[in-house]
């Protein structure tokens, strides 16, 4: 995997490109893709954005969503993007498979893959341009990053600036998590003297949601929530019938496992959904437990140290007896918390 470097001189030169990212697109993965896109279409090249799956509608304000391909509901124009590719640009995601149903076609496209992405063990031989920089805040960083770099900061507008700005601000958890380093706030600051209003940016994400998202969330913190206080540690299963009962979509779940981080002593939190199809696991943590070798060792998954997810076929019932059994593994490390 070469240096991004490398196509900085090549950006002058018009080409069909494809934006892609992981499945289920959080603010990072979304923002990062539509940044990224709004940049280059400044350049005269062709760019057409493609989601593996649908996202959260609280991500639909956001400049340039309503270009998005869904490959799930739009796959035959979406793989004639992909065959037609001179790059493809496969943000907010390590391997291939984080991209569903899209895997193969990423596999066996003639097109060069470029990797902007901030995970651990990237699958590099698969990108010829990259770089995987886990001291990121996020992808929207890199994105930033690699404007910046690239020589091109007079392009950065506010179509880019809202993107990069809401990815940043989600995946720092608004600029709580310790990767929020100096350069972050920086970049914000530099955002800001281009004209953003942070203001309207944040209520879109967070304060546009409807009566039955905080119906359920009451439900989950009376009736789901599991408290281990031995091992300090916080456990949310939810079954598919709650999700059916509250219609709750896509997004509606996004920061659940972020609240019970918030209660005093807690060092884990975990949260396991039932969608039917298979079981999602979302893994938080504070201090020095590493949640992507937890994912990795018992669930199939991955990510950073203090934020990784999972997934699992087996039943929720079986993935809540793995998790109790993984929990009970990992006392030492968890019984003794040091903030």
């Amino acid at each position: 995997m070469q240096s991004l470097e490398q196509i900085f001189s090549l950006l002058l030169q018009p080409r069909k490109v494809v934006i892609t990212t992981h499945q289920k697109p959080d603010g990072d993965a979304m923002g990062s893709s539509l940044g990224l896109y709004n940049f280059l279409i400044q350049f005269g090249h062709s760019v057409t954005v493609i989601s593996p799956t649908n996202w959260a509608s609280f991500l639909n304000w956001m400049p340039g969503t309503k270009q998005v391909l869904d490959y799930e509901r739009q796959t035959e124009e979406a793989d004639k993007a992909i065959d037609a590719a001179d790059w493809i640009f496969c943000l907010d995601f390590n391997t291939l498979n984080r991209t569903k149903r899209m895997e193969q076609k990423l596999e066996n496209a003639t097109a060069q893959r470029i990797l902007i992405d901030h995970h651990q063990e990237p699958q590099t031989d698969k990108f010829a341009y990259g770089v995987s920089d886990t001291t990121k805040s996020s992808t929207c960083e890199m994105v930033y990053d690699f404007i910046e770099d690239s020589g091109y900061d007079d392009k950065i507008n506010m179509e880019i600036a809202e993107c990069i700005y809401a990815g940043v601000m989600t995946d720092t958890g608004s600029f709580r998590f310790p990767a929020t380093s100096a350069n972050v706030h920086r970049m914000v600051a530099n955002l800001k003297d281009k004209g953003l209003r942070q203001g309207p940016v944040h209520e879109a994400l967070y304060d546009n949601f409807l009566e039955n998202r905080f119906r359920f969330l009451g439900n989950v913190l009376l009736n789901r929530m599991e408290i281990f206080y031995e091992y300090n540690t916080a456990l949310i299963a939810i079954p598919q019938a709650d999700l059916i009962k509250y219609n709750i979509k896509t997004g509606d779940t996004e920061g659940l496992v972020n609240y019970p981080l918030s209660i005093q002593g807690i060092k884990l939190a975990a949260i396991i959904i039932d969608r039917g199809e298979e079981r999602k696991i979302s893994f938080r943590s504070k201090g020095g437990f590493d949640v992507n070798t937890f994912a990795r060792t018992y669930f199939n998954g991955g990510g950073h140290f203090n934020a990784a997810g999972g997934q699992s076929k087996e039943s929720l019932d079986e993935v809540v007896a793995l998790f109790s059994k993984a929990m009970t593994e990992n006392k030492n490390q968890l019984s003794n918390y040091q903030f």
